[in-house]
């Protein structure tokens, strides 16, 4: 079992990815995920690409077909689509209906299994020493910061540890995001900076 310091500091990891990521990203990519189980969602799914594939072709057809010179085959082909048509419409109605409710239930569990639980453990352990201090190591306002609001005094605190966590981890981010947009700019000036092959030599 995960001891209190990892569970709050992975807990702010996963806050962190989901807020940077974006939560209408996650739920499309978890819808997709939904969409591959073996449910009726999935079926009628399919159904409605399959749908939508017919009324595409169906419609090429119609427009292919003169209205005037060809009116029978083009009249039959305009019924064939509108039937077609309306299926697709139903499903589609339902698809998105469904989708809507799955939206709905995805986000009340993740604001539980992220937002929810860090704020159940910081309530449940609110009284509960993260990790303690070395003693003597800290004067007395600084142990009674850092076991701010209810931790025994000489200990960090859930809420602090939890600032901490949510700080270290943002400052990271942007540490590596800088990192990663250096290193992308001195490649493209080294490559800028090639010496010029044969080819370039002749031309000039």
């Amino acid at each position: 079992m995960l001891s209190l310091v990892l569970t709050v500091f992975f807990l702010h990891v996963a806050i962190f990815l989901v807020n940077t990521v974006g939560a209408s990203t996650v739920d499309g990519l978890l819808w997709l995920l939904y969409l591959k189980l073996p449910t009726s969602t999935s079926q009628t799914a399919r159904k409605q690409q399959e749908l939508k594939r017919q009324v595409l072709e169906q419609k090429h057809e119609m427009n292919s077909t003169s209205s005037q010179d060809e009116f029978a085959k083009w009249a039959k082909a305009r019924r064939r689509h509108d039937k077609t048509m309306e299926e697709y419409e139903a499903l589609n109605k339902t698809l998105t209906s469904e989708k809507s409710s799955f939206d709905w239930t995805v986000k009340i569990a993740r604001w539980i299994s992220t937002n929810g639980l860090k704020m159940f453990l910081q309530f449940w352990y609110s009284k509960t020493p993260v990790f303690p201090l070395p003693e003597a190591w800290f004067p007395y306002y600084v142990e009674w910061i850092v076991s701010f609001p209810r931790a025994p005094l000489g200990s960090v605190s859930i809420q602090v540890w939890s600032n901490v966590c949510a700080t270290s981890i943002a400052f990271a981010a942007e540490l590596v995001g800088a990192l990663l947009v250096q290193v992308a700019g001195q490649k493209k000036e080294h490559k800028e900076d090639a010496p010029v092959g044969a080819e370039g030599i002749k031309a000039q």
